[in-house]
């Protein structure tokens, strides 16, 4: 009888569990639902920026591939390398990459990390952050590879959450709430200041960073940078 009530209770506990995962995921996509819209604008001034005349692009942290259809819009002959460190991302990208319209032959999937990227010096003509830099282990080195992979005069085009104003409220709280944020959302960090690395790993082309402060849930991560460095 111990044992059926055990069993029972262990039951009740693993439903509660998947109820209220269920229950934050949805509530999570509603309130996130603003952020992505309020994203869009900033995703379009980010692209806009990459030149038809970019033949081979690198996107790091290439996910399911929320960005095909910026690059098919613009070059729909491009060459994309997705680099991203879970294989079973490789599939969602690819999908994506056929619904967008760029050819198969065109997309390939590279397993690894900014800190290592697998491919040759000066390959491509562009490379593709966008909410990446937060979740990196080392900035400083995936900025340095970045530089390596790009072509004399190439272009890395970013866009990124960063840490708030020194002294500011809003940087006391994601210090407060940063190792929470490491945690929930797949190692980001809420105070990183990606747009002084950015700045200081020597691109010789010049940087021009654009910063911006989102409206939208979740304004912990209010302050963002988008922009370009020219190798």
């Amino acid at each position: 009888m111990l044992s059926v009530r055990r069993m029972f209770r262990e039951h009740i506990i693993r439903r509660g569990r998947w109820y209220i995962r269920r229950l934050y995921s949805w509530f999570f996509n509603l309130l996130m639902q603003s952020y992505w819209e309020e994203m869009e604008d900033c995703k379009v001034k980010v692209f806009d920026k990459l030149s038809e005349k970019a033949e081979k692009v690198l996107e790091i942290g290439i996910g399911t591939g929320p960005n095909m259809r910026y690059y098919a819009a613009r070059n729909s002959n491009v060459t994309l390398y997705g680099l991203d460190p879970n294989p079973k991302m490789k599939k969602y990208a690819r999908k994506s990459a056929t619904k967008a319209g760029l050819k198969t032959k065109n997309f390939r999937f590279k397993l690894g990390v900014g800190e290592a990227i697998p491919l040759k010096d000066n390959s491509v003509d562009a490379v593709v952050a966008t909410l990446v830099l937060c979740s990196v282990s080392d900035v400083t080195q995936t900025l340095k590879e970045i530089k390596r992979v790009l072509r004399p005069k190439g272009v890395f085009i970013f866009l990124e959450h960063v840490a708030a104003k020194d002294g500011s409220f809003f940087k006391r709280l994601q210090k407060l709430l940063d190792p929470l944020q490491q945690r929930l959302a797949d190692g980001c960090h809420l105070t990183r200041n990606t747009r002084e690395c950015i700045l200081e790993a020597g691109f010789s082309g010049g940087v021009e960073v654009e910063t911006y402060s989102m409206c939208s849930f979740p304004w912990i991560t209010r302050p963002h940078i988008y922009g370009l460095a020219y190798n």
